[in-house]
């Protein structure tokens, strides 16, 4: 055979291979579920038609089963009718669920299940999860733009900022300072880092659950943020299931907070609720907009009012990270404004049987 026959042969075999148009699949589909429901009816009628038929025969009359010939076939037409509806009727969910996965494979965030009020109640219920799954899915894609877009930015700050440093200190005589300034943006990419780092585990529910003191957990956090240990006030002593890391991220951030948009700590509490451990922290700021309160955990979001000094930089990720790993780890955060100024920002994790010690 020669070259150009093969490949001709090959272009042939792979014509044969290939999966028929999406129309076709379609009505092949359909074909083979009313070719089976038919089957099943046409046997059901044939076992209908013997019982007669012996009835027929045992009374004394087996002729009589000839003249049910033509109503017979009459019955298996509409058998063959029935069986097409409720093959189109069967199929139309699963042809949906196919058209709207396939969209959302290619990426059209947009395709959603079709419900109208001829579908049955089986397949609104299905829509209804896939159309949820795709909204979802729509959100995380669009908080994943967002972050990336967020942390693009604050990453191209700091860098920036090191460039000119490392400059300033080439040509100073004594680059003390620069050298401070330099650790000082170190230190922001890497928290930055770690909250990135933070949000991956979370993502991949790679939590590393042990037992812990939930006030050495907040004694050590305020060390790391060197706030002064005489802020803390230990209402209960609780023991916690929990990932150390992400809960110390999560009492960092709400420190940081309270010293970068609230004015500063006023006080550290650790206490106990029914069923429930807290960790909260009160500043000295102008509090939340009483309008963006209940948003004030949502990715991007800045619900503070005035603040009394100039605010750090950051990409509204920081409460949005407390939020996420408290929920982790079972529990909820919380905020809310104070009387006489200021706010109260914090956390609970269940306690493993609901008790505590005073």
């Amino acid at each position: 055979m020669s070259t150009r026959s093969r490949g001709a042969a090959c272009a042939i075999g792979e014509r044969r291979r290939a999966p028929p148009p999406e129309v076709v699949r379609r009505w092949y589909f359909q074909w083979r579920l009313r070719r089976r429901i038919f089957v099943w009816l046409a046997l059901a009628m044939l076992a209908s038609g013997a019982v007669v038929a012996m009835a027929l025969r045992a009374s004394g009359a087996p002729h009589e089963w000839r003249q049910a010939i033509v109503p017979l076939m009459v019955t298996f037409a509409a058998l063959w009718a029935a069986a097409g509806a409720i093959a189109f009727r069967l199929s139309r969910p699963y042809v949906e669920l196919e058209r709207v996965a396939k969209a959302l494979g290619r990426g059209e965030s947009g395709a959603r299940f079709s419900l109208t009020a001829a579908s049955g109640a089986e397949s609104r219920i299905i829509g209804a999860a896939i159309n949820d799954m795709a909204d979802r899915l729509g959100e995380q894609l669009t908080d994943q733009r967002a972050l990336l877009a967020a942390v693009s930015h604050e990453l191209r700050t700091p860098m920036a900022r090191m460039r000119l440093l490392i400059e300033l200190a080439r040509e100073s005589a004594s680059p003390g300072r620069s050298l401070d300034e330099l650790d000082a943006e170190v230190v922001e990419i890497d928290q930055l880092v770690s909250q990135l780092l933070a949000a991956s585990r979370l993502d991949f529910s790679a939590l590393t659950v042990r037992k812990h003191d939930l006030a050495d957990l907040a004694r050590r956090a305020m060390e790391r943020a060197q706030v002064p240990l005489e802020a803390l006030e230990i209402r209960a002593f609780c023991e916690i299931d929990g990932d150390a890391t992400l809960l110390a991220l999560a009492m960092g951030n709400l420190i940081a907070n309270a010293v970068g948009h609230g004015g500063g700590v006023t006080a550290v509490r650790v206490g106990a609720r029914p069923g429930a451990a807290f960790f909260e922290v009160d500043d000295d700021g102008a509090g939340f907009d009483e309008a963006q309160l209940p948003r004030v955990f949502e990715p991007f979001r800045e619900g503070r009012g005035r603040a009394p000094r100039p605010r750090k930089s950051g990409m509204g990720f920081g409460l949005a990270l407390v939020r996420r790993i408290a929920e982790a780890h079972r529990g909820g955060a919380y905020a809310a404004n104070r009387e006489g100024g200021g706010a109260c920002v914090g956390f609970t994790i269940p306690t493993p049987d609901g008790a505590t010690q005073e």
